[in-house]
């Protein structure tokens, strides 16, 4: 779409960063010295960044750029506010992943952490006295194939390894299995591939506490069972895991 964008002139641009520290939308980045417009769909074209500007380097332009995009700005506004707990290399690698996905894959890939919702010991209460239950999904994505292989998140983390099916058949399954760790999901007879590597440079390349593998009772899951207990194994590490068989009827069984 053609709309307003603003242009920064790098011959008259100093790299003072003023342009940078202005931008709420986190458009701009300060780059070998000088700045640039890294994100353009971050530009709301409202010129909070021209004011400041000491030598006059930034004015608008009418071109072709990509819409604005109001939710990848908070999304961006939130997974900076995360990374303020996080050590100097925590930070650069959740970066450096999180540029490559918003270049190269789906929106819906990039990878976050996210903070447990709600009172940790009660459900939520809901309309008319009725109780909601509290998601306890701590991480996205949650999808094995989409997970990267190293994030801040594995960190000192307890991973649940579970079949896809699962969620569906035993009923409270983010409270007795999901609470307090990070979910992988999968499906190999439906994702047709075998998870064993990628499971072991999880469990390699991270601080990985304990694996808990949640299966259903059918014969295709032992695929996910299989992957699980070979990446533990060629990880070479020493932790604590378990296997919990649900039937089809929604009950534990082992």
């Amino acid at each position: 779409m053609v709309r307003k964008i603003i242009r920064i002139d790098e011959e008259k641009c100093i790299g003072c960063g003023i342009c940078a520290n202005a931008c709420h939308e986190g458009a701009i980045d300060i780059i070998d010295g000088k700045a640039k417009l890294v994100r353009e769909n971050f530009c709301d074209g409202f010129g909070d960044c021209l004011p400041g500007c000491p030598t006059g380097a930034i004015t608008f332009e009418e071109r072709e750029a990509p819409e604005y995009d109001e939710a990848a700005v908070k999304e961006a506004k939130e997974r900076k506010a995360t990374m303020g707990n996080m050590n100097d290399n925590e930070k650069e690698m959740m970066m450096k992943m999180a540029e490559h996905a918003a270049e190269h894959g789906c929106p819906g890939s990039r990878f976050m952490q996210l903070k447990p919702a709600g009172n940790e010991n009660v459900q939520e209460q809901g309309p008319m006295n009725s109780f909601r239950p509290v998601s306890r999904l701590e991480q996205w994505p949650c999808q094995i194939k989409l997970l990267p292989t190293q994030a801040p998140f594995y960190n000192g983390a307890k991973l649940l390894i579970a079949a896809d099916c699962t969620a569906y058949a035993y009923a409270n399954m983010h409270e007795d299995f999901m609470k307090g760790k990070i979910t992988l999901i999968g499906c190999p007879k439906l994702d047709d591939v075998d998870y064993t590597d990628k499971l072991t440079d999880i469990i390699s390349n991270n601080d990985i506490k304990s694996v808990t593998i949640v299966r259903m009772e059918v014969p295709c899951c032992g695929g996910l069972q299989r992957a699980a207990e070979n990446a533990l194994i060629n990880s070479g590490k020493f932790i604590p895991w378990q296997v919990v068989t649900i039937s089809r009827d929604g009950n534990i069984i082992d």
